[in-house]
Order: C-alpha cells, then structure tokens, then sequence
C-alpha cells in the first residue's frame, strides 16, 4: 500500500515538473517580450543576424540551435532553463549602457551583419558615394531598407561610421565598409561585425 502511494506520488510529482518545465520554453510560433528579450541576447552575443521583433520564427529556431550546438545543450531550438541561463550569462555586461570592446556606451540597437571591406581603389568602384560623399573610411554601403542613409553607427572592429553609400549587393543584413586604401579593405576581407546604431 504505502509502495503504490509512493509511486502515485512520484508520478503526480515528475508530471507536475513537465507541466512547469514546458510552461516556462519559449519556442517557434510565440510573440511577445519574452521572444524579444531571447532575440535581443541572441543578437548581442552573434547567433541571430535578424532585429529582435518578438516573434519566434524559423530564423530565431536557427539561432536558438547554434547558440545550443555551441554551448555544448541539448540541441533542440526551444529556449528551456537550460538555454536562458546559457544565454542569460553570455549576455552579462552586453547591456545598453555598458561598453565593451570599445562599444559606445549609448546605442539603440545592436545587430549582427556580414560586412565586407571597399575602397575607390577596387575595380568598378569611384570616388565618390551614392549620397556624393567623398569615399574615405568611416562611409558605410547599406540597405536603405535595413538601416537608413544618414544613421550613424559603430561597427566593431571598425569604428564610428555613417550610412552614406548603397551598393547593388547590399541586401539584408550585408554591409560595406570604406577604407582609404585596397589593401585595408583586402585585409578587413569579409567578417562579421556588431554593428551599434547611435
């Protein structure tokens, strides 16, 4: 009798624990600031090249299984207590008010992109820039449609730069970065940067 009520018990028990664990995983099809704050760390920390808009899609899922793989967690594209603390600890000190890296201490988004190097040197490319700029380092190519001409920003690895130039390949999360010469633009090669919006 009592061996049955213990194992009632223990079934009662391990079942209420599901309930509550899967209560508390955010996963694909969810909206809101919780999917929000989960894109943001994602963002910051380099696994999600999307802005952190609350919805739990497939890029999100993507980003929530590298960020596993990496961390050595079962690789399952939910975020569980298992990934938010994960996540949670590799984003201590990635706030907005904190510099790191160089980082300005005040920013109003952070995104990861893949950014290539430029020059006037490179062939197919003149001196000046879509906006009639001169082209010189601290001049960004982007998407109009991702971030605007005129923002200014700091990419890492980089330094202080204004969104001034648009470029037949710059779609999406893709920018270029200006150098004064062919070879800083050959060595920076293709990275990808954080890129802070002042």
């Amino acid at each position: 009798m009592i061996r049955k009520a213990v194992i009632i018990c223990t079934v009662l028990c391990m079942t209420n624990m599901m309930a509550f664990t899967q209560a508390k995983t955010i996963d694909k099809g969810q909206r809101g600031h919780h999917v929000q704050k989960v894109q943001t760390m994602l963002v910051q920390q380099g696994y999600l090249n999307d802005s952190a808009d609350g919805i739990f899609g497939r890029n999100t899922e993507l980003a929530v299984r590298k960020f596993q793989k990496s961390k050595g967690l079962v690789v399952d594209g939910r975020v569980g207590p298992a990934t938010m603390s994960a996540l949670e600890k590799g984003s201590k000190g990635a706030s907005h008010s904190k510099s790191t890296k160089g980082a300005p201490s005040k920013y109003t988004r952070a995104m990861t992109m893949h950014a290539t190097g430029y020059s006037s040197q490179d062939p197919g490319n003149g001196n000046y820039t879509a906006t009639g700029s001169r082209l010189k380092k601290g001049i960004v190519s982007v998407d109009p449609k991702i971030i605007p001409l005129g923002t200014k920003m700091y990419v890492e690895g980089y330094g202080y730069a204004i969104a001034d130039d648009v470029g037949g390949a710059i779609k999406g999360h893709r920018i270029d970065l200006a150098f004064d010469s062919r070879s800083d633009a050959l060595q920076f090669g293709r990275q990808n940067v954080t890129v802070y919006i002042l």
